[in-house]
């Protein structure tokens, strides 16, 4: 499920934010990631991230990308976790790089949903790392956030050239997620918000 900050949807538009193509591939890098359970993702912009940021993290700057993991309870209930992403930062991320935001968006998913699926790029020794290089190849997109973060020239490739998302694994992904979509609880995903912050 994806939800739009209305802010977020009245300055960006629904055009920019392609919210179906996003739906699609979150359920493909879901798959790719061994992730199960319902994702939420909200797109909002950077006043709400960083108040997130503060209350989960304890940094008090806006940021790109926040993981919400479900506990054993929100699991139990097929609830994999929640993902809050600025739309601002990541259109200035995208402009920076020549590429869509739409794009940019991507990038973020797949980041967050490994997050989600248990890795952490701050302690694993390159694990997650190793991993968001090989599913960013499989899913079409030119660069991961891990590696662009540790050379930030990597992933530039200027206005020009577009990452193409493989439209077959997207597909097949979502179709496999959608015969076994859960819905939960209200409580189950309050409880699931206030899990641990990756």
């Amino acid at each position: 499920m994806i939800d739009i900050d209305p802010s977020i949807e009245e300055k960006f538009g629904r055009t920019a934010l392609k919210p179906a193509r996003l739906r699609r591939f979150l359920v493909a890098a879901q798959t790719e990631a061994r992730l199960k359970g319902e994702v939420s993702v909200l797109l909002t912009g950077d006043t709400q991230i960083r108040q997130l940021n503060r209350n989960y993290r304890k940094k008090d700057k806006a940021t790109d990308v926040l993981s919400f993991p479900a506990d054993e309870m929100g699991q139990a209930m097929g609830i994999a976790g929640d993902l809050a992403i600025s739309v601002e930062t990541a259109a200035r991320e995208a402009e920076s790089r020549g590429h869509a935001l739409v794009i940019e968006l991507e990038v973020l998913l797949l980041h967050g949903a490994l997050h989600l699926a248990g890795y952490d790029h701050e302690v694993d020794g390159g694990e997650m790392a190793r991993k968001e290089e090989r599913l960013r190849k499989k899913l079409g997109l030119e660069v991961g956030l891990i590696a662009r973060t540790l050379s930030p020239a990597v992933g530039k490739p200027g206005p020009t050239k577009k990452a193409v998302t493989k439209k077959s694994v997207v597909k097949k992904a979502a179709k496999k997620i959608a015969a076994k979509k859960v819905v939960p609880k209200k409580a189950v995903r309050k409880q699931a918000a206030r899990s641990r912050v990756r």
